[in-house]
């Protein structure tokens, strides 16, 4: 049963890794669905610009920086929205570092950053502003997982799919507990999407091949993933925590 408390503050959300590809989409989809969007990144012009052309009065959209990868970040964060709008009651932990890689000749320094990035945002995001959801009795997280951390896969490097599975696995441990307080916590993992970093990463050879593997025949759309976020953060989804949604185009059945 829903209460009183899916009022407080439902419509301000933030958007961790906003400045391109699912992020924008993501950052998009919830202010046309009528949330104020904080647009988060370490890159500020990019999401400056996409804040603007959403609300150029800065009423209904603002852009801050957040380097996701340390906990004080988060902290700042939550303090910058509280100060301008309120606490947030929507996450959406998306940023992310993408890299190929050979497994067995993989460095030290680029492992370090990739888990660092990708591992610590979902977790000190969830921390920080899950706590502080709690606290208002409301809130909905979704954490951007992969497939690659599902299947194993390795064409975007076993450091990047290893983050991804810690992703997975972090989703399930917030969920169960935030969930007393009305905070739910999901998942959500894109298969290969019609992205700019899918391009850049994956030479057009071997994309071409990946194309070809998938059971649909075609890259996912972005769009749509930023639908399903637009839904597991609404009022109604209080009964979907700890889950995973695959968007793969058939290339992982379970």
């Amino acid at each position: 049963m829903t209460t009183t408390s899916t009022t407080i503050n439902s419509g301000i959300a933030l958007v961790t890794g906003a400045a391109g590809g699912m992020g924008s989409h993501i950052a998009r989809k919830l202010h046309a669905a009528g949330r104020k969007v904080i647009l988060a990144d370490i890159a500020m012009d990019p999401v400056e610009s996409l804040a603007t052309e959403l609300s150029p009065d800065g009423t209904t959209a603002r852009a801050i920086r957040l380097d996701v990868a340390h906990r004080d970040g988060f902290v700042t964060a939550l303090e910058s929205c509280r100060e301008d709008w309120g606490t947030p009651s929507i996450l959406v932990n998306n940023a992310a570092v993408t890299q190929a890689a050979d497994l067995m000749t993989l460095d030290e320094a680029d492992f370090t950053r990739v888990l660092t990035t990708n591992v610590n945002s979902i977790f000190f995001g969830c921390q920080v502003f899950g706590a502080a959801m709690a606290d208002q009795g409301y809130g909905r997280i979704v954490n951007m997982a992969s497939l690659a951390g599902q299947n194993g896969g390795t064409a975007t490097g076993g450091h990047y799919a290893t983050s991804k599975g810690a992703i997975l696995t972090a989703t399930k441990i917030f969920a169960r507990e935030l969930a007393p307080a009305g905070v739910t916590v999901n998942a959500i993992a894109p298969g290969p999407h019609d992205l700019p970093v899918v391009k850049a990463t994956v030479p057009p050879d071997k994309l071409e091949n990946v194309i070809a593997g998938i059971p649909v025949g075609r890259l996912g759309s972005a769009s749509f993933v930023a639908d399903m976020v637009a839904l597991l953060t609404s009022d109604d989804a209080y009964f979907v925590t700890g889950a995973c949604w695959d968007v793969n185009g058939g290339l992982y059945v379970r």
